[in-house]
């Protein structure tokens, strides 16, 4: 159901793309997925908010602009503006990239005084500072442009770059007055050393080292997007802290791209942060199954002939492999590491047999973010599948002597001899790329005609991903009559996988394969071999590094790294398989990059063991929720921040045409005691009152909800709302609202009493195919106030955004669903909740 679903948003974002085709003038703002409260632009790509500033009553939003396509590229500012936050005007491009400079992120200042000489008495220019990419060199320098039209249009300063380090990973300069020193002050990473360097200028065109911070806290990913502001603690304004936020990629709390920040004091050359997390977390006290210090102990290793030299060894590895980055977070001699003969190596570790006799499954675990995935297999070829089209040609015979029509680029080819199979994952010797002269080359390639005998066709796949005919196509095509009736790519990957199709209703008629590559960028190419028919569909390979808990045959938990040699704790809840015979499986079924998994000291215990990264403090414990950045020169010194809404795990795969990525609601920051301890709270910024209107509110007071799902009226339904619960605690387990809810989809927004969290529950929230990583359950913490608990939920057509309690944890997540799932309901587990207050509000569209 999830693939077809797939196929037609796919189909229609070719039909609304292709040149000629209905629909294909402009952009509706009513397209299918587009958000209706978040600012998303008319078309193409779009990332980090940049430039953030308040001016003669605009909000200025700049953000990473691809202004050529609908994939990350050509980076360039692009441009909207705001009087209330809510409702924006796309300007033209502001700051566009040239051959020789792609614009990275930065930050825009309103220079007063003059200081930089671009502007003039009583009339001050807007000053970026963005960071230049010199594709030639690959340096990333902080250099200078300005406006003197209220960001109209904009002129590089002729002495760019201003600060250059001639590093590669260096970047995203923020910049603001500093009344304490006097003087300009920037905050800008060193991202893979994951520090925070601080420099100061007396006229934005000179700078001078101030000092460093870091590393601290979240180091799993590059450092990326520093923000540092002051705020006043409960609203007084004679006590104070500063906020540094350090946005980080991958290595969030929820998996990839995410925003932490640390609370310390700032004296006008260097941060001093109070909350950096020290020392190890210590496990809990437990019953040891496996520590790896030894030897396997009665481990199965299975590795796979193909593969070559097996990916676990003969014994567990003492530590970190050569060529490997270091490995850290494991306990005592060694530890289990697939990293051996480096990614190719794919193989299998099976523990003994036991018996689940604690609450908590607690284990180490680190490698590559791969997860297990139900519904694919370990099989090379799909079992009874019959070849239809292969690569094997004779060495020198071409595609068009064996019967194929090429185009462009792609004449006079032949099949390549690929390399390790474990690689690139093809059958037999040979296989189709259409990589030549790197990936500038173009064209098609048309297969001979043969006959649909069976009800389903495989075909393996890799590189590609690019659906959009504006930015140019990588895909592969199945003709019947001349017409496309199916279509498939790869996913950014130079492994190759298994596309199934269902080509039931064209059986018994003539087809033909279509090879077509149309980008020229990054993976701008496709690898293809091996299409075959069979009577079942074609499962996927598994490409998983997972640790799986399997009792009865079944995957019942299962576990993954973070793409990040640093293991952390993973706690499975075991309480429902108490006194059940399970086993570990211990899986390596990938060869690209980080594909390999480390697992150490596997225990049994009473107590789930702490995460480390749960330890740190996050802006937003949800998937979507990056670049987090504030605004400069607001009125009355409010704090209001922007962050993308995304991840850089799918952000190039999310179903929506003809542009892609939007924004997180603009949030005010402040900073509230709660439970003794300063935490960074947030609200949405703007007028939120001002949408609401689009119908009548639906409210519902002391109400008991019993164990179930209770179905609201249909005035609580809808896909763009406002909804204010406060719930009271009575025996239930969990209890929450159901969004976007359908038949077979809804989205969770729920708090686990036993936990103390706040959750947001995808997995069954529509399409979750985006990506491996897409579908999960997404929580932070937030702690009972008088036996109840709070939640504002803001819900659009590709969205939800949570703030609990406060305001201390929030969570923001895409969501996918049907456009006929719009259902609201309650659910409570294992007892009943009472809902003091709902109120459910249905708000209306920013874009008229």
């Amino acid at each position: 159901m999830r693939i077809r679903r797939w196929l037609a948003v796919a189909a229609a974002t070719l039909v609304a793309l292709v040149p000629g085709a209905a629909g294909a003038s402009t952009a509706t703002r009513d397209e299918p997925y587009r958000p209706q409260v978040h600012f998303s632009p008319e078309r193409n790509w779009m990332n980090d908010p940049n430039g953030l500033v308040w001016y003669e009553g605009e909000w200025h939003l700049f953000y990473q602009y691809n202004p050529e396509g609908a994939q990350w590229g050509n980076m360039s500012w692009g441009h909207a503006v705001s009087r209330d936050l809510q409702h924006w005007e796309e300007l033209p491009v502001a700051i566009p990239y040239s051959a020789d400079e792609h614009i990275f992120s930065g930050s825009v200042v309103v220079d007063e005084r003059n200081t930089s000489g671009f502007g003039a008495p009583g009339a001050p220019a807007m000053v970026a500072v963005y960071t230049s990419w010199y594709p030639a060199t690959g340096i990333q320098a902080q250099s200078l442009a300005y406006s003197t039209d209220r960001g109209r249009t904009w002129t590089k300063y002729a002495g760019n770059p201003v600060l250059d380090l001639g590093s590669r990973e260096f970047r995203d300069p923020k910049v603001f007055w500093d009344t304490r020193s006097g003087q300009w002050t920037m905050a800008v990473v060193l991202a893979t050393e994951h520090k925070v360097s601080f420099y100061g200028s007396s006229d934005l065109r000179s700078w001078r080292h101030l000092s460093d911070f870091g590393p601290a806290n979240a180091v799993g990913g590059v450092w990326e997007v520093p923000d540092l502001f002051e705020l006043p603690v409960d609203g007084d304004p004679q006590r104070r802290k500063w906020v540094l936020v350090v946005n980080l990629n991958p290595g969030a709390v929820a998996g990839g791209s995410g925003a932490q920040y640390f609370l310390g004091d700032w004296d006008g050359t260097t941060f001093t942060a109070e909350t950096v997390v020290e020392g190890e977390p210590a496990p809990p006290a437990g019953k040891l199954f496996a520590d790896f210090d030894g030897d396997y102990a009665g481990w199965t290793v299975q590795n796979d002939p193909a593969s070559g030299p097996g990916p676990f060894g003969t014994g567990p590895y003492p530590g970190t492999v050569p060529g490997q980055q270091q490995v850290s977070g494991f306990q005592g001699r060694a530890l289990v590491n697939s990293f051996l003969g480096f990614d190719a190596p794919r193989g299998r570790m099976v523990s003994p047999d036991f018996s689940i006799d604690q609450d908590y499954l607690n284990l180490l675990v680190g490698g590559g973010a791969h997860p297990h995935l139900a519904g694919t297999t370990t099989d090379a070829v799909p079992v009874g599948a019959a070849p239809v089209l292969d690569f094997e040609l004779p060495d020198g015979q071409t595609y068009e002597q064996a019967g194929w029509t090429a185009t462009g680029g792609l004449r006079g080819r032949a099949p390549v001899v690929g390399p390790a199979r474990s690689e690139r994952g093809h059958v037999g010797e040979k296989l189709l790329t259409t990589f030549y002269e790197a990936d500038s080359t173009t064209g098609t390639l048309t297969s001979p005609e043969f006959t649909i005998d069976r009800n389903h066709l495989g075909l393996l796949v890799g590189a590609g991903g690019h659906l959009d005919a504006g930015a140019g196509r990588t895909v592969v095509e199945l003709l019947v009559d001349g017409q496309v009736v199916r279509t498939g790519t790869g996913n950014f990957s130079g492994f190759m996988n298994w596309r199934s199709w269902d080509v039931t209703e064209f059986r018994g008629r003539s087809a033909r394969l279509r090879i077509v590559d149309q980008h020229t960028g990054g993976w701008g190419h496709l690898l293809v071999d091996h299409l075959v028919a069979t009577d079942e569909p074609v499962l996927p390979r598994s490409v998983e590094t997972a640790v799986n808990l399997v009792v009865d045959g079944e995957v019942v938990r299962t576990a993954t790294g973070r793409d990040s040699e640093r293991l952390d704790w993973v706690s499975w809840d075991v309480r429902d398989l108490a006194g059940r015979p399970a086993h570990l499986e211990i899986n390596d079924f990938n060869s690209g990059g980080w594909g390999h998994i480390l697992v150490d000291h596997v225990m049994f215990a009473d107590r789930p063991a702490p995460g480390e990264l749960e330890r740190y403090d996050w802006v937003d414990y949800g998937k979507d929720f990056y670049a987090a950045v504030s605004y400069d020169n607001v009125p009355g010194g409010r704090r209001i921040v922007i962050g993308w809404m995304n991840n850089w795990q799918y952000a190039g795969s999310i179903p929506t045409s003809p542009w892609r990525g939007a924004m997180a609601l603009p949030r005010e920051f402040g900073l509230k005691t709660i439970d003794g301890e300063v935490r960074l709270v947030q609200q949405p910024a703007g007028r939120s009152t001002a949408l609401r209107g689009g119908g009548a509110a639906f409210t519902l007071r002391d109400a008991t909800v019993p164990p179930g799902v209770l179905d609201l009226p249909a005035a609580a339904d809808g896909s763009v709302l406002e909804i204010q619960a406060e719930f009271e605690l009575r025996d239930a387990d969990r209890f929450g609202l159901q969004v976007r809810a359908g038949d077979q989809e809804r989205t969770l927004i729920g708090y686990d009493v036993g936990a103390r969290r706040l959750f947001v529950d995808r997995t069954h929230s529509g399409l979750v195919d985006v990506g491996p990583l897409f579908p999960g359950v997404h929580s932070g913490p937030l702690a009972v106030d008088g036996n109840r608990v709070r939640m504002t939920v803001y819900v659009d057509r590709s969205s939800v955004e949570v703030f609990g309690g406060a305001g201390e944890t929030t969570i923001t997540d895409q969501v996918f669903p049907s456009p006929t799932s719009d259902r609201t309901r309650l659910f409570a587990e294992g007892g009943e909740v009472l809902v003091r207050s709902l109120t459910v509000r249905p708000l209306r569209s920013v874009w008229g």
